[in-house]
């Protein structure tokens, strides 16, 4: 599989993005993505997730994790087939891609600070214990 983890791989025809994930489900664990997309979201106001094949499922619950908990907005959704080079077999395969660019919602803010105060009241309490 040619995913990558987050940076930006590019092709020939692509300038590079310095708000891309590119999201490959055997690498990270699923809430390294949706930590390190509130991250761009908070540094660029959007983000961008992109997928092949069996990833795709896990860009759109990360999307969802961010739109569900107040922090994205979707902005657009592409989808697409690329043709890959299967390396078990050398022949040409054709891949899903999905691209799903998420902007900063109205509640950004709020809701990362709210988020992180409760964080800090759970350690908190796991102090005292």
């Amino acid at each position: 599989m040619a995913t990558v983890a987050a940076g930006a791989a590019v092709t020939a025809n692509e300038s590079p993005k310095k708000n891309r994930i590119q999201v490959s489900n055997t690498k990270k664990p699923l809430f390294f993505y949706v930590n390190l997309a509130k991250r761009y979201i908070q540094q660029h106001n959007e983000v961008e997730l992109s997928a092949l094949g069996m990833a795709i499922a896990t860009v759109v619950t990360i999307a969802e994790i961010l739109k569900n908990n107040g922090l994205a907005t979707e902005k657009k959704v592409l989808t697409s087939t690329v043709g890959m080079k299967d390396e078990s077999k050398g022949r040409l395969v054709q891949k899903a891609k999905i691209e799903i660019v998420l902007g900063k919602s109205e509640k950004f803010d709020s809701n990362m600070a709210a988020a992180t105060t409760k964080e800090s009241e759970s350690e908190a309490a796991e102090d005292k214990k």
